[in-house]
């Protein structure tokens, strides 16, 4: 699909998870934690989900149009990032209005689905989890980050990534930060699953 587009809702729906999911379950829950979800994602701790298009939150569905304050007031919430944790954030004007194309989100939830189906296949007891300061899904082995990005100003398109705690050196690195693979290059879990399998083997 267009790149515009695509990067417009990734950035879009970071804001949305950072704000409207993260800010406010931590300020409940003290935990920034989300995961994957039909549809999208979700709180760990709460009810508050994206799906598709909408945000759901006590028992209502509000479309993810206009300013995240708007959504925040017609969802009953308070908007606002985690405070004091973490330096990176969703990179999001105040008065910016949110762009979210149902296609694009449709393929930034597919992915998150099939990065949280390869994880679970790769880690065994991991639970994966959508860190919202960068909006991956990720788990950590041994000092190793395994993850799953929608994209990020590095790379535009969804990716899966392998990242040490300590640089490694060999022909599978091919990222400043470790390794890295499209996610047209990774079809479905068991692709992604091995990828990561990989990545543990160079990682030593």
């Amino acid at each position: 699909m267009d790149e515009h587009v695509l990067t417009a809702t990734r950035r879009s729906l970071h804001a949305v998870a950072e704000q409207l999911l993260a800010g406010p379950q931590y300020r409940e829950n003290s935990t920034i934690r989300l995961r994957a979800s039909p549809g999208g994602f979700a709180q760990v701790q709460g009810p508050i989900h994206v799906d598709g298009t909408h945000l759901v939150a006590g028992g209502r569905r509000v479309p993810l149009t206009g300013s995240i304050s708007a959504v925040a007031a017609a969802a009953g919430l308070v908007a606002g990032v985690p405070d004091g944790l973490y330096g990176d954030h969703a990179v999001w004007a105040d008065d910016e209005d949110l762009a979210v194309d149902p296609d694009g989100a449709r393929l930034l939830a597919d992915w998150f689905d099939r990065g949280d189906a390869g994880l679970r296949a790769f880690a065994g007891g991991g639970e994966p989890v959508i860190w919202p300061e960068h909006f991956d899904l990720a788990v950590t082995l041994d000092e190793v980050n395994y993850g799953v990005s929608p994209g990020d100003a590095g790379h535009q398109g969804p990716y899966a990534y392998v990242g040490p705690w300590t640089p490694r050196e060999g022909p599978f690195w091919n990222a400043s930060f470790g390794a890295l693979r499209a996610a047209a290059e990774l079809p479905d879990a068991a692709a992604v699953a091995a990828f990561f399998t990989a990545g543990r083997e160079a990682a030593g």
